[in-house]
């Protein structure tokens, strides 16, 4: 797992509610797309589940997420 999905998923266990791409995008500095990317990825790991709300989609960690978070370095 890349250290920016690492850092994503520290972001999502830190919020107490689903996160929108936009505001995961703005915490890592990173473009839009290149968030949505990597939450997709992480989806497909099991470590991030994904809704859609209206036009925005919505982002909470897992907990498999959170397992890999407290095993890793």
């Amino acid at each position: 797992m890349e250290e920016i999905e690492i850092s994503i998923l520290r972001y999502l266990l830190e919020e107490d509610w689903p996160v929108t791409t936009e505001m995961v995008a703005k915490e890592m500095g990173i473009a839009w797309n290149t968030a949505q990317v990597h939450l997709w990825k992480l989806v497909s790991q099991r470590v991030v589940k994904g809704k859609k709300v209206g036009r925005q989609n919505q982002w909470m960690i897992t907990d498999k997420g959170k397992n890999v978070l407290f095993e890793s370095p």
